[in-house]
């Protein structure tokens, strides 16, 4: 008769620590001896495949290195004066926008929640499955400009390629340089037809041409960008002001 250990032993030999779990529970829980054979392997399967969902999504959730790893799209406040529709920020939380190399473009004054929107949308991402990674802009040229230097450029993009998602946040901070609008330009044209960015931004999109400068890039950049674009102008109150009120 074969025992208990030597399936677990057999689990462990396989790598199946959920499906090693589950069986432990069973085995010490009564109410599984009045289920068929194949519902408690059912049971057991399910266990393996939902832990290692969990651990590819912390997975995920490290690679991103969000600000706010805890951020969600439930902790929004929808106020009146926001200008932010849930009925929008649910269907994009559907990650079809992802799916169909959509941009998401957030736009509006400082404190207004720009960087926690973006945030929860890529946290959302992440539960989806999608790699995601965030970025500040100007660390994201810098980490390029670095790469320049060492060698490592083209590895570099191909890294940046791998996400599916790329959030990038404080565009039109401060002025770009002619090797910033270029770089710029190929991480938005590497991902046309092959993933989504979304941008946050203090800068109204109608004055985005004009701080980028080079107008050949500009209007290659733009036409990528805003074609097939999400945008959510965010209005009101600072957030950070009336979170702290509550």
């Amino acid at each position: 008769m074969i025992s208990i250990d030597t399936i677990l032993q057999q689990a462990t030999a396989l790598n199946l620590s959920g499906f090693k779990e589950s069986l432990l529970h069973q085995s010490n829980d009564a109410n599984y001896s009045s289920l068929s054979f194949e519902e408690r392997l059912f049971h057991l399967f399910e266990s393996e495949i939902n832990q290692r969902d969990d651990k590819r999504i912390k997975r995920l959730l490290q690679a991103a290195t969000l600000k706010d790893k805890t951020a969600s799209l439930d902790q929004i406040k929808y106020l009146p004066k926001r200008n932010l529709d849930k009925s929008v920020l649910m269907s994009l939380a559907s990650g079809n926008f992802i799916n169909n190399n959509q941009n998401v473009l957030i736009t509006g004054a400082s404190g207004v929640g720009k960087s926690f929107t973006m945030q929860c949308l890529g946290k959302r991402a992440i539960d989806l499955g999608y790699p995601t990674k965030y970025y500040r802009v100007s660390n994201l040229l810098e980490e390029i400009r670095v790469s320049r230097m060492d060698g490592t450029y083209t590895k570099t993009l191909a890294k940046i390629s791998k996400f599916k998602l790329l959030l990038l946040d404080d565009f039109g901070v401060t002025p770009l340089k002619p090797d910033e609008i270029n770089d710029l330009f190929e991480i938005i044209e590497d991902r046309t037809f092959s993933g989504s960015i979304i941008i946050t931004a203090q800068l109204p999109i109608k004055d985005w041409h004009a701080y980028l400068g080079n107008e050949t890039i500009a209007d290659a950049m733009m036409d990528r960008l805003i074609h097939t674009a999400h945008k959510l102008d965010l209005k009101g109150p600072s957030m950070r002001e009336y979170l702290a009120k509550l």
